[in-house]
């Protein structure tokens, strides 16, 4: 029986050896496991951002690429705005030609709202420097300071982005009067 003894306890050591063995490959094998499911996690995050940035360059594509078109439609706007202006709507030599003018210009703001463009004609409004380019600042005691008097040329904006600012007057508080040297005597 003490041969046996002696047999198994070789076997006994190797199979205790080969269990830690086992015991330890395991382990690392778990760890390259959780480390391999982290990378997949990780890849399928960045897949996902990936995503939702390529659809938001595409709707943003969508949405502005009438940008530099509509920006290069804005003088003709313009235009015929000022030939309204500059018409007399009492003349009855240009009637007819001042109603084509007033349906063209119809047509074009009307186009210009359908594809969401929006003109800004702040006359009387407070100034807003982001929406607005003072030309000029004017004394004014009948609207309160910073109240914009006139407008040079209108602004717009495509989608809620600014494709021109409105170029305006702003007022300001009149300058106090001195007394003068008749009245200081």
């Amino acid at each position: 029986m003490a041969d046996e003894q002696t047999v198994d306890t070789p076997n006994q050591d190797a199979t205790t050896a080969s269990g830690e063995d086992l015991t330890a490959r395991v382990q690392v094998l778990e760890e390259q496991l959780a480390a391999a499911q982290d990378q997949a996690l990780r890849v399928a995050a960045d897949l996902q951002n990936v995503r939702r940035r390529a659809e938001q360059d595409v709707e943003k594509a969508h949405k502005f690429a009438l940008e530099k078109f509509a920006s290069d439609l804005l003088p003709i706007i313009d235009s015929l705005e000022r030939g309204l202006e500059l018409s007399s709507p009492d003349d009855e030599s240009i009637r007819p030609m001042r109603e084509g003018i007033e349906l063209t210009l119809k047509m074009f703001q009307d186009t210009l709202k359908r594809y969401q463009m929006e003109a800004i004609d702040p006359h009387g409004e407070p100034f807003n420097a982001v929406q607005h380019q003072a030309m000029a600042m004017q004394e004014s005691a009948d609207v309160e300071p910073n109240s914009v008097l006139k407008v040079f040329q209108k602004g717009y904006q495509l989608n809620g982005r600014l494709l021109r600012p409105a170029m305006v007057v702003v007022s300001k508080a009149p300058a106090p009067v001195s007394p003068s040297i008749d009245e200081q005597a």
